[in-house]
């Protein structure tokens, strides 16, 4: 399987969805206050574009209250499962991309996001994935990252272990899981983004980097084109 596939080949649609309705309740709010400071940062009449999107979680958050909300993922059967779950949102749309060759013209979007420590999951060229949402945004427009935070870690590792025991991931591998790393039998592996790697990224593409943290469990990354 390809670096970045895991996702697309095992874990995807339907199994993807459970992965979040077994989350306990920190988790829940993580992932909820990870929507609402999304949402304080998107106005009605943005167009909003989401890397990674998945099967529509946060998308279909979006779309009730912005412009046009499109999401790309990589793969098929998270679409299919969003078109389904999130057919009557006509302001949403889904497109089966790659996150480092976004077949968008140029300056489209308002706001770019890319958030639940998406950079890593993704697992692709970040420069180039941070480019690519650069350059589909607007001059002046936003573009959002978001990671983990070191003090969430027991409640992202206590979330996986559930995610294990339901079959979703493999069983992890205690050894080699540690330091915001999760490893899984089966091959899946989880990172995590820090400031030093937002930076390092900004720095590279000569722009700045905007840190704030949300309920003392997501690191935000904004930077401006």
């Amino acid at each position: 399987m390809k670096p970045g596939r895991y996702y697309a080949d095992k874990l995807s649609g339907e199994r993807l969805d459970l992965c979040y309705q077994i989350a306990p309740p920190r988790v829940q709010q993580y992932l909820n206050a990870e929507i609402k400071h999304c949402l304080s940062l998107i106005g009605s009449k943005d167009r909003v574009l989401e890397i990674g999107c998945g099967y529509g979680r946060v998308l279909h958050r979006i779309a009730e209250v912005t412009k046009h909300a499109v999401g790309i993922d990589n793969s098929a059967e998270n679409l299919r499962y969003g078109r389904y779950r999130f057919h009557l949102l006509e302001r949403m749309a889904f497109n089966l991309m790659e996150a480092e060759d976004l077949a968008f013209e140029d300056s489209q979007f308002d706001v770019t996001l890319c958030i639940q420590n998406g950079l890593s999951a993704i697992k692709g060229n970040t420069i180039k994935i941070v480019e690519e949402c650069l350059r589909v945004t607007k001059p002046g427009g936003r573009c959002l990252f978001s990671s983990y935070t070191d003090e969430f870690w027991p409640d992202r590792l206590e979330w996986f272990q559930m995610q294990a025991e339901e079959k979703c991931v493999g069983k992890i591998i205690q050894g080699l899981t540690g330091n915001g790393v999760i490893v899984c039998e089966d091959g899946f592996r989880a990172t995590t983004m820090g400031r030093a790697d937002y930076l390092e990224i900004a720095m590279t593409l000569n722009t700045d980097a905007v840190f704030t943290v949300v309920d003392g469990s997501s690191l935000f990354c904004k930077i401006r084109k």
